[in-house]
């Protein structure tokens, strides 16, 4: 296994010679910091670029182990989540979670893709009864989601197969037991990119 400083150095020959992230980060800066041993600085614009643009699932599986060598946990789960997005594909919605006068939860949860709810995604059982689904949550730009807060999430279903059907516009419930903790609306769904 190669050690991070060299999964960096790999990773950005895989990214598109001309690509730019949104904050105007170019494949140039990335070699620079390398040069200059930046190495957390090289990740994150790493990361940075190929959220913005269309990367092989390898990339994110080297930035992956590089950040876990380099012992960043959240860059970590963030690159495994988006090589999964890239096998499986992407679901985001806007959440909106109940207060806890309405029977929501009574506290935040960490955004970081660790909460596995269950979701009404308007599946039902063999005999016309709901049938919940699990899907991972993670919360963009926002480290924590409180009770009745909104913000824009992505979604990892357990089975991915399930969601195939949902499209932007469809509202769809979270569950944490049997009562709904929270609404979503469906505004973006990708298909995979392998």
């Amino acid at each position: 296994m190669d050690d991070a400083f060299t999964l960096l150095r790999r990773a950005v020959d895989l990214v598109p010679e001309n690509a730019v992230a949104e904050n105007g980060q170019t494949v140039g800066d990335v070699r620079k910091d390398l040069g200059l041993q930046e190495w957390e600085m090289a990740l994150d614009m790493l990361i940075e670029i190929a959220d913005a643009h269309p990367v092989p699932i390898s990339l994110w599986e080297m930035l992956a182990e590089a950040a876990r060598q380099m012992m960043l946990d959240t860059n970590r789960r963030w690159c495994e989540w988006r090589g999964l997005e890239v096998q499986h594909g992407t679901i985001r919605a806007r959440l909106t979670l109940l207060g806890a006068d309405e029977g929501g939860r009574r506290s935040a949860f960490d955004g970081d893709g660790r909460l596995r709810p269950l979701w009404d995604i308007g599946n039902r059982t063999e005999d016309g009864q709901r049938d919940l689904n699990i899907a991972r949550l993670w919360v963009e730009f926002a480290p924590k989601l409180g009770p009745g807060e909104t913000a824009d999430i992505r979604l990892a279903p357990l089975r991915p197969e399930q969601w195939r059907h949902l499209k932007p516009g469809d509202v769809i419930t979270m569950h944490e037991a049997q009562p709904v903790v929270g609404i979503a609306e469906i505004i973006e769904v990708l298909p995979p990119r392998v």
